[in-house]
């Protein structure tokens, strides 16, 4: 079982050695660093560790809050590393996905984040149905009025949420978009982003297109991102798509390949449903002469 090690420091005169060190005396095969903060779910060493994390790996940190600060994002990630076959282990911390006594620390903690959102909802409806109770109305009394500065605020504080919850998904999407835009178009795009993921988690082209002019509008993508994409002849577009999954993970291998283009319902060149390596070797040849890779 290939053990496969991220470590994370906050700045750049931390060093990560002591972590990879660690993991190195665990077992890991590979160790991945990287200078971010942990409250930041977008960021690019972490996605590309997810995308290479293949069935039967096992993710390893030292502890959990090198991987996320947040219950909610160490659970996601774990979700991600489930529905790839992968598992989960932290040296220090008495969770290991591979074993039952880790699954279960698991599910007490996913136990745990649903009772706290229950608790949240029951002390809001509480308070509110106190409020009615003593005659008073819910809610902002500068919406009611409607005062610009009321209104505006509401505004900025759903665009804030609005960007938080897409930097909890931006390790899906976000390689892909800087990666791939605007040489390939949307329709492509959108599927080999969705390829991966499971079905709950599928974007549509609306929302991806949203949530791409969001990042560009506040600078984390280049406004190149959103420009249109050049015609491409018929014969190069397989090469194209093949090259964008070899891209995104160099390791991947052919059947692997196979499974992804099948996944996302992509015909062969001669109009069938399932894939064969030599066809994908095939796509990769061209790919490369034609400079995709």
């Amino acid at each position: 079982m290939p053990l496969i090690g991220y470590a994370r420091v906050s700045t750049e005169d931390q060093t990560p050695l002591p972590q990879s060190e660690a993991m190195q005396a665990a077992g890991c095969v590979e160790i991945f660093e990287e200078h971010a903060s942990g409250g930041n779910r977008a960021r690019p060493v972490l996605a590309r560790v997810l995308e290479r994390v293949q069935s039967g790996d096992t993710l390893v940190v030292v502890r959990i809050d090198r991987l996320a600060r947040s219950l909610s994002h160490l659970l996601e990630v774990i979700e991600r590393l489930e529905a790839k076959g992968a598992f989960f282990r932290s040296l220090q911390d008495p969770i290991d996905t591979s074993s039952p006594q880790g699954k279960f620390t698991l599910q007490v903690l996913g136990a745990a984040a649903e009772f706290e959102r229950a608790l949240i909802r029951e002390r809001t409806k509480a308070g509110l149905a106190s409020a009615r109770a003593k005659g008073r109305v819910g809610g902002n009394p500068g919406l009611r009025a409607k005062d610009p500065a009321a209104l505006r605020k509401v505004r900025l504080a759903r665009q804030d949420g609005y960007m938080e919850r897409l930097n909890e998904t931006a390790q899906d999407w976000v390689p892909h978009v800087r990666r791939l835009r605007p040489d390939m178009a949307w329709e492509d795009l959108l599927r080999i982003i969705n390829g991966p993921l499971p079905a709950d988690r599928h974007w549509t082209q609306s929302r991806l297109l949203r949530a791409v002019k969001a990042y560009v509008r506040d600078g984390f993508l280049p406004a190149e991102v959103l420009g249109r994409a050049g015609r491409r002849e018929t014969d190069d577009r397989l090469p194209a798509i093949v090259a964008a999954i070899k891209g995104s993970d160099p390791d991947i291998t052919l059947q692997a390949i196979c499974d992804r283009l099948e996944a996302m319902r992509e015909r062969t060149p001669r109009g069938r449903t399932g894939w064969q390596p030599s066809s994908v070797k095939m796509l990769l040849e061209r790919a490369e002469k034609l400079g995709l890779l």
